[in-house]
């Protein structure tokens, strides 16, 4: 559902199996904006967020996309490296906030602080 929603918004969509395979395809083509389950298979969103972030790919904004919305766990995102938490269910609305986030220059060193939910 997610891909079928940006894609009509004319964005360039690759999606992954598991973490594993979306670290790789990051790592090998850095998109500008990833999405990122954070109950992927074989790697966990956290994990994959971190990995990416150890790699230095500093520049690829990282959106949590989860289930899990308490502050708990928007802390852990944040830890791990996402710059933005959103709840599910996502809707357009709360895509198109991810997309215009990512189009913002970020200061050298700044950390993720924004979470959003569906409502």
């Amino acid at each position: 559902m997610t891909v079928d929603l940006l894609e009509t918004k004319g964005c360039v969509v690759r999606g992954c199996e598991d973490g594993a395979t979306g670290l790789a395809t990051i790592l090998a083509q850095p998109p500008t904006l990833a999405l990122i389950d954070i109950g992927l298979p074989v790697l966990d969103g956290y994990q994959v967020a971190s990995r990416i972030r150890a790699a230095g790919r500093k520049e690829v904004f990282l959106v949590a996309m989860t289930g899990y919305g308490q502050p708990d766990d928007q802390q852990r995102a944040r830890d791990a490296g996402f710059d933005l938490h959103l709840t599910k269910p996502v809707t357009m609305a709360l895509l198109q906030t991810a997309i215009s986030a990512s189009q913002r220059p970020r200061a050298a060193g700044s950390t993720p602080s924004r979470s959003t939910r569906s409502s």
